[in-house]
């Protein structure tokens, strides 16, 4: 199944707002994963989405090294699959959540992701392959991501960083909320454009409701999806932004895109967890769309964001204080200021 590219009569506001190469990035998207492909059976989306994957995959850098392995539970057992750079010791191991709305993805479709931040960072990067919606409701995929998290804190002697990107993210925050009490927990987290459950009448669900790539009608589509039947949107396992209590997470970094309707719950989180006395920041990439990381080869922008993401994971897997060069979107550390106000990279 193959898409149109958007004309410029069709692109609407976003016509001029966002640049030549990220449309051509959309366009290609969209020839391999067109938006009425939501109402294909999921095998066919999962098929059509894989070879999309296949065609955008980077290879992996040169002197990064993998093994796959299983993650035993009491019912099934979880892939995951390892990534070290040869010859060098890690500071820290990055537990990697993929994206694909809880419904698509697996290690293969992440892969050079998560080859690159290995190799961009030098830690030990594990990626997951968490059981996926419709045929495992919630909390399947919640309770893969939390198992694979007690394995490695179990095995490994390393501290912990939390990533995830989209719904990986949700998984991320979700996981780091559940185990932040726990004498082995995380040390960090890297959210990139997570659906963590936020209010949709906030600011970016309304101005980017119909933005490319991901609407608004995809994100009710995604939740429906997983939910079990009775599921409670106030379960934080479930919708981190939900919880009552943002105490004691870890040091946070949050990465939004300016054109997609998910960016305001990056926001939110970040007050919930300042307000709690936490550290995070915020950061919403300008004029870029989510999915961006798949764009990090063709688009300058999206090169620049994935730079910086790569370099958030490196100082908190180093336990560096100075976090996030402070060059582009709203985001804070502290109550009282944020990158607006300081640079960081001057303490």
């Amino acid at each position: 199944m193959a898409g149109d590219p958007i004309g410029p009569a069709s692109r609407g506001k976003y016509a001029g707002r966002l640049d030549a190469e990220l449309w051509d990035y959309i366009d290609k998207i969209n020839s391999w994963y067109p938006p009425e492909i939501v109402a294909a059976p999921i095998a066919e989306q999962r098929a059509v989405y894989d070879r999309m994957c296949v065609a955008f995959h980077q290879g992996r850098p040169e002197g990064v090294t993998t093994s796959d392995s299983l993650v035993a539970t009491a019912k099934h057992a979880i892939p995951v699959r390892r990534y070290r750079m040869a010859n060098r010791i890690a500071a820290a191991v990055v537990v990697y959540y993929h994206g694909g709305g809880f419904v698509l993805g697996d290690l293969d479709s992440h892969d050079d992701i998560c080859a690159e931040i290995c190799a961009g960072t030098g830690l030990e990067v594990v990626s997951a392959d968490y059981r996926l919606a419709p045929e495992h409701l919630h909390p399947a995929s919640f309770d893969d991501a939390l198992a694979v998290f007690e394995w490695i804190a179990a095995t490994s002697v390393l501290p912990i960083v939390l990533c995830g990107e989209s719904a990986g993210g949700n998984l991320a925050a979700a996981v780091a909320q559940a185990t932040r009490q726990r004498a082995r927990r995380a040390i960090g987290q890297v959210l990139i454009y997570p659906g963590l459950g936020g209010d949709e009448t906030g600011r970016s669900y309304v101005e980017h409701a119909e933005a490319p790539l991901l609407t608004l009608a995809d994100i009710d589509f995604y939740r429906r999806v997983r939910s079990a039947p009775g599921q409670s949107l106030d379960d934080p396992t479930f919708s981190p932004l939900r919880d009552r209590d943002f105490s004691g997470l870890p040091t946070t970094v949050i990465v939004t895109a300016e054109c997609d309707p998910l960016s305001c719950d990056g926001e939110a989180y970040r007050d919930r967890i300042l307000a709690a006395g936490g550290r995070a920041w915020w950061r919403e990439e300008p004029r870029l769309v989510h999915s961006f990381l798949r764009a990090r080869s063709t688009v300058p922008r999206a090169a620049e964001a994935f730079a910086r993401i790569i370099s958030d994971i490196a100082r908190i897997g180093a336990g560096d204080e100075v976090l996030i060069s402070p060059q582009v979107g709203e985001m804070a550390g502290r109550p009282e200021g944020g990158a607006k106000d300081r640079d960081p990279s001057n303490s």
